[in-house]
């Protein structure tokens, strides 16, 4: 029968030995982990438009309007120094965005996006608050709300932006 030491030695080496299994096992997953690397709008998924609706309702439209109009003077700066929310519809600039960047800016932020940590934006963050296909679903709502010129103009863009 082994001694209370002996016991002692062998469980700090079973311990050691499972925080370094688990360390592994978590560098392996988060190191090999698919997760989407691009994001598509989907306009004419009607589905994912209604869902799209509901989100941006409830999320976006307090300050960028239940008809996507934006907030009065959006391109000029307010007192506080902040631009206002703009449009989203075909008067506004968000069509001249790619999906991926209008995704980025929606969950992490203007600021985390262009590399501006001091920029200052009364836009939230989404990032813990609405999930990936939230935030894609608000996005292809707000597409499926453009008329059909600006969406193919949006659709080349993209394209032309996953070339590079």
């Amino acid at each position: 029968m082994p001694s209370l030491k002996r016991k002692q030695q062998i469980v700090a080496v079973a311990s050691v030995i499972g925080l370094l299994a688990a360390g592994l096992g978590a560098y392996w997953y988060t190191a090999t982990a698919t997760g989407p690397t691009s994001f598509t709008l989907r306009p004419d998924d009607s589905a994912m438009v209604s869902r799209g609706q509901q989100v941006y309702l409830a999320n976006c439209a307090s300050c960028h309007g239940s008809k996507l109009e934006g907030q009065p003077n959006w391109r000029e700066r307010n007192i506080q120094g902040m631009l206002p929310a703009p449009p989203h519809n075909e008067t506004g600039h968000t069509w001249h965005h790619p999906d991926d960047m209008l995704f980025a800016i929606t969950k992490y932020g203007i600021a985390k996006v262009a590399k501006m940590p001091d920029y200052q934006s009364a836009m939230p963050v989404y990032e813990g608050k609405l999930s990936d296909a939230d935030i894609v679903a608000a996005l292809s709502w707000i597409k499926s709300q453009w008329p059909a010129e600006v969406r193919a103009q949006h659709d080349e863009l993209n394209q032309r932006a996953r070339k590079s």
